[in-house]
């Protein structure tokens, strides 16, 4: 008998199958190698909602447990994947200059806001009222992870690539069966794919397309993130990953012409150089009518669990969720209230 079964090999599914194995459980991992959300997630990780200046709730938290995770998890598989380089905040006015100044005194946003402006000039990139630095950011190369860590999960028969048959699933006392496989407990961290569950499809998983680029720019001199109206990453090589759209209708993974045309429109806003577009790809995010993520176990199963919910921050959320998670089932620790699934459940 196994440990943990866990269905989906995106960041969450990575992060609860990472965070078992190095407490000593065994796991195995099933996908159809369909979760296109973290394949064409931006990766990016910050600790405060850049558009108002607010701070995330247990940042500091999911900072510290982010870069133990990626640092132990690098070890292991052998590449860099964090890599910690500062995000730049585009002012459009002199009102949000000093909207910032006003933020970066607050006790909870202190460690986060440079309180010194950055006027250096970027070639290739408007900025005519300077940028604020945002601290203790990066970004996760979520491709080349999720490539990593299932060539490491078949290597060590710990993956089956197969769709998941939610009706031969047997829930009894002392764990799960699955045809032949035999469970301790199992984490469905599936995304946008949750909507297939008959465990938990009531909860409102709503799911927000989202559309990126990659561009060539040669003359744009960029060796940080800029966040303005889209976020531009510098890639190497004069490519750069520019993201992204918000779509709340359509669930396609499918990118759109429309999509496409709204990047370009904010583009051509923001620099001042020549660029062409090399890719065009789109995810469905697994986004909650309340922000919160989905974490939890079922109501009438004990040993059947959800991490789910992590929306447009993954690469930061995961590892930090999938502790509280794993604690939670483990050593019986509460859930905070605003992210475990019994705040669905009780107003059944």
């Amino acid at each position: 008998m196994i440990d943990y079964l866990i269905i989906g090999s995106g960041l969450a599914g990575i992060a609860f199958a990472e965070t078992a194995l190095n407490n000593n459980k065994s796991v195995l991992v099933i996908d159809n190698d369909s979760n296109s959300s973290s394949k064409v997630a931006g990766g990016l990780y910050n600790p405060v909602i850049l558009k108002r200046f607010t701070p995330i709730s247990n940042a500091q938290e999911q900072l510290n447990e982010l870069t133990s995770f990626y640092t132990k998890l690098e070890s292991k598989l052998g590449i860099q994947v964090d890599f910690k380089i500062p995000i730049l905040r585009k002012f459009f006015s002199i009102e949000e200059q000093n909207n910032w100044f006003v933020a970066s005194d607050k006790i909870n946003l202190v460690p986060f806001l440079s309180t010194i402006l950055v006027t250096k000039i970027i070639c290739g990139l408007d900025s005519p009222f300077d940028f604020g630095e945002v601290k203790q950011t990066g970004y996760v190369n979520v491709p080349l992870l999720l490539e990593n860590y299932k060539s490491y999960l078949i290597n060590n028969n710990l993956f089956l690539n197969e769709s998941f048959d939610y009706t031969i699933l047997k829930s009894n006392p002392d764990g799960i069966e699955y045809k032949t496989i035999l469970a301790r407990h199992v984490v469905f961290a599936e995304g946008f794919g949750m909507h297939s569950n008959p465990y938990f499809n009531h909860l409102p998983l709503d799911g927000t397309k989202g559309e990126l680029l990659i561009i060539k720019a040669p003359k744009l001199d960029l060796d940080v993130i800029v966040n303005t109206s889209v976020f531009i990453l510098p890639l190497g090589n004069g490519l750069f990953k520019i993201g992204a759209t918000y779509n709340w209708q359509d669930k396609t993974n499918i990118p759109t012409a429309e999509g496409k045309q709204e990047l370009i429109d904010r583009i051509k806003e923001i620099l001042n150089c020549d660029f062409e577009i090399v890719s065009h790809f789109a995810g469905v995010r697994p986004t909650v009518k309340d922000r919160k993520p989905l974490i939890g176990t079922h109501h009438i199963f004990k040993n059947i669990h959800i991490l789910n919910g992590l929306g447009t921050r993954g690469v930061m959320l995961g590892p930090f969720l999938a502790k509280l998670l794993f604690e939670s089932i483990e050593s019986g620790v509460s859930l905070p209230n605003d992210i475990n699934i019994e705040r669905y459940e009780k107003k059944k």
